[in-house]
């Protein structure tokens, strides 16, 4: 069997059990652990495909956001920290398992393109004349065919970025908070004053 099938199959079944894994484990730490697998062995697969970019993309953005995603967890179930740090020994051999996978699945992916049989060298029906980077042609593709989904999709990612400022705002009772309105129309005619304040003592109203 040649390097890049082995490589494939072991990528793919990789992603499948980290998936499932991820939503069976009752531990959040493990379930983030898993997750990371996951969106490495799915760039492993994008390597296979010569989709270098993708992959990039994958670790950079998503793996690069579980960190905001265990922040969240963490804030979300009120983990206790203290027993967090004690259970560190307990967590350690699942880490140190998911960091052999890791390992594994980078010696595969190197092995499979050092074989000259990644996709990356070959003719795909769908390649691009004139050997243009694939980074190239997704940027020719998104802006130009889809750019109009493209922008609807931002435009979603804005709605849910306000509706989550207007979910969890809260105005308390005694803060005071900025009137930019208030602010641009004052004038020395009503009640700009210079006031000397001392250091440490503040300014009372």
């Amino acid at each position: 069997m040649p390097v890049q099938a082995i490589a494939f199959y072991l990528l793919a079944f990789v992603t499948l059990a980290s998936g499932l894994l991820v939503v069976s484990a009752k531990n959040p730490v493990h379930s983030v652990l898993f997750l990371i697998t996951a969106f490495f062995s799915a760039a492993g697969l994008f390597v296979l495909l010569g989709a270098e970019f993708l992959a990039m993309l994958l670790i950079v953005v998503y793996v690069g956001a579980v960190a905001v995603l265990f922040l969240f967890v963490v804030m979300m179930l009120d983990i206790d920290f203290a027993a967090l740090r004690q259970g560190f020994v307990n967590n350690l051999p699942i880490g140190g398992l998911v960091g052999l996978v890791l390992v594994g699945e980078m010696i595969a992916v190197v092995a499979a393109v050092a074989s000259n049989g990644a996709a990356a060298k070959q003719a795909l029906p769908n390649a691009s004349p004139g050997g243009v980077p694939n980074t190239e042609v997704i940027g020719r593709v998104l802006y130009t065919d889809y750019v109009f989904f493209f922008q609807l999709a931002g435009l979603v990612l804005l709605v849910a970025m306000i509706g989550a400022i207007v979910l969890t705002l809260r105005h308390k009772p005694g803060v005071k908070r900025q009137d930019i309105g208030k602010q641009v129309a004052r004038t020395p005619k009503t009640g700009m004053e210079l006031v000397q304040i001392k250091p440490g003592e503040g300014i009372s109203e």
